[in-house]
C-alpha cells in the first residue's frame, strides 16, 4: 500500500514556505486585512480545541504534521502552556490543520480518525515520533506500526487514507488558511488577533500570553 493509492502522492506537494526557527512578528489580522469573524469560524471538518471557550485568550494555531518546528512546539512549548494557561482557564487554543506535502495530509487525516476522543493524543504520538515515519523509507508503514498503537487496525488504517472526504476538508482549510488570512508557513498563531509566524520558545510565548491575561 502506498500512500498514492488512497488519492495522496507522496511527490508533488503543495507550494508552501517554511520559516525556519525564527519569530517573525506580523501586524494585527484586522492591519493585515483579515476579517476576524471569518478567522473565528470553524473550517469545514470543524476545530480541534484545549481549553475553556470562557478563557481570555485564544490561540489559533497552523501546523503541519511534517513541520519539525511544530513537532517541538508540541513536544516542547505546548506542554508548559497546558499546565500554566489552558488547563487553568486562561487560554483556547484552537488547532488547525496546514499540511504542507501529502503526508503531512495524510497524518492529519490519521488523527481526525483516531478511536474515539482521541485526536490530541494521536497528535501527540505523531509529533514525538515524527523523526520514525516522517524519514522513512517507507513512511505508510511507519504510520501504521503507530497507528496501531493507538487503536488502528490495518483495515481501518487503510480505509482511514482512502476516506477523500476528510483529505477535502484538510485541503479546503489550508487553502482557506493561505488565501483568506495570509498563512504560508508553519508553525503560525494568532493569538487575540496578532499573527506570530515561526517558532516560539515558551519563554517567548509566556511573556506575550501573560500580558494579554494581566490586560
Amino acid at each position: 500500500m502506498v500512500l498514492a493509492a488512497s488519492g495522496l502522492a507522496l511527490a508533488g506537494g503543495a507550494d508552501m514556505r517554511v520559516v525556519e526557527g525564527r519569530l517573525d512578528v506580523v501586524r494585527s489580522a484586522r492591519a493585515a486585512g483579515i476579517n476576524a469573524a471569518e478567522l473565528n469560524k470553524p473550517g469545514p471538518l470543524g476545530d480541534k480545541v484545549l481549553g475553556a471557550e470562557t478563557a481570555k485568550v485564544t490561540i489559533i494555531e497552523y501546523a503541519s504534521m511534517t513541520c519539525p518546528h511544530c513537532a517541538a512546539f508540541h513536544t516542547e512549548t505546548l506542554p508548559k502552556l497546558k499546565e500554566k494557561y489552558i488547563d487553568t482557564g486562561l487560554v483556547r487554543l484552537i488547532f488547525r490543520e496546514f499540511p504542507l506535502d501529502p503526508l503531512a495530509a495524510g497524518a492529519s487525516i490519521l488523527a481526525r480518525c483516531a478511536p474515539g476522543d482521541r485526536y490530541f493524543p494521536m497528535i501527540d504520538v505523531l509529533y514525538r515520533l515524527q523523526r520514525n515515519w516522517a524519514g522513512a523509507n517507507d513512511p505508510v508503514a511507519a504510520l501504521l506500526q503507530i497507528a496501531r498503537q493507538t487503536g488502528f487496525t490495518q483495515e481501518s488504517f487503510e480505509a482511514c487514507l482512502r476516506n477523500q472526504s476528510l483529505l477535502d476538508g484538510v485541503n479546503a482549510e489550508r487553502d482557506r488558511a493561505s488565501q483568506r488570512f495570509g498563512v504560508n508557513s508553519t508553525p503560525t498563531l494568532f493569538i487575540n488577533g496578532q499573527v506570530y509566524r515561526g517558532a516560539l520558545s515558551f519563554d517567548e510565548l509566556d511573556k506575550i500570553v501573560g500580558s494579554l491575561v494581566a490586560g
